[in-house]
């Protein structure tokens, strides 16, 4: 069964060959204050060779209504991935997937999470490792991409005890920071990938991107 493999914060189209070449599903582009933080024209130039099968994502944190329209506009990504509550004020077209960040320690209890989530830390491309017993639980409720510190060597341990839909990498897999390194890409990669044949339990669903936008396959 294979799993989601996101990589995060690409700045250079270099970064971007090796990622698809490594079979990647889905690449980040970073639209907010960070050291990966990329303009929307140099983002849809570095990606406008990205196969269909492989989603853009604009990352972005409490983004003005005015950047997020420049991005929606010139980046057109498949996906917008930010903040849970930043969906409330913002107006996403349908034709784009949304993706709201759940924090640890931050989702009210008694609230529902939404279908698809992507879950890590406080803070976004810091490697901040998430507690994963607590993962595991928040995982069962929807499909989560686990994000913060993972890494080729750890990513296996995450998969069997949180079991999420999919993973997500950004710091990691970098020479300097902001830097992504082939290598590294490759290795992580091949990390989660491995674990595909090693009987890792399978999430209840998975994603697939067609010509006609992203649509949902229950597995049985």
């Amino acid at each position: 069964m294979k799993r989601f493999v996101k990589i995060c914060g690409l700045t250079h189209d270099t970064s971007v060959e090796a990622a698809i070449a490594a079979g990647v599903d889905a690449l980040g582009f970073v639209f907010t204050d960070s050291l990966r933080q990329v303009s929307t024209r140099h983002a849809a130039l570095i990606a406008s060779r990205v196969p269909r099968h492989v989603l853009r994502v604009a990352v972005m944190r409490h983004p003005t209504v005015a950047l997020w329209r420049e991005v929606e506009t010139i980046f057109c990504p498949d996906v917008l991935q930010t903040d849970a509550a930043d969906f409330e004020y913002l107006d996403v077209s349908p034709d784009i997937t949304c993706w709201p960040v759940v924090r640890a320690g931050a989702w009210p209890a008694d609230r529902k999470l939404p279908e698809l989530f992507v879950y890590e830390g406080a803070a976004s491309g810091r490697g901040e490792v998430v507690d994963w017993k607590i993962a595991a639980g928040v995982a069962r409720q929807g499909r989560m991409i686990l994000a913060g510190g993972l890494d080729s060597d750890n990513v296996a341990q995450a998969i069997e005890t949180v079991l999420p839909w999919g993973v997500d990498v950004s710091s990691s897999v970098e020479s300097a920071p902001g830097v992504k390194d082939p290598d590294l890409i490759r290795a992580f990669v091949a990390a989660v990938r491995a674990t595909e044949h090693a009987g890792q339990k399978e999430p209840d669903s998975v994603v697939r991107h067609t010509g006609e936008g992203t649509t949902k396959d229950t597995t049985q």
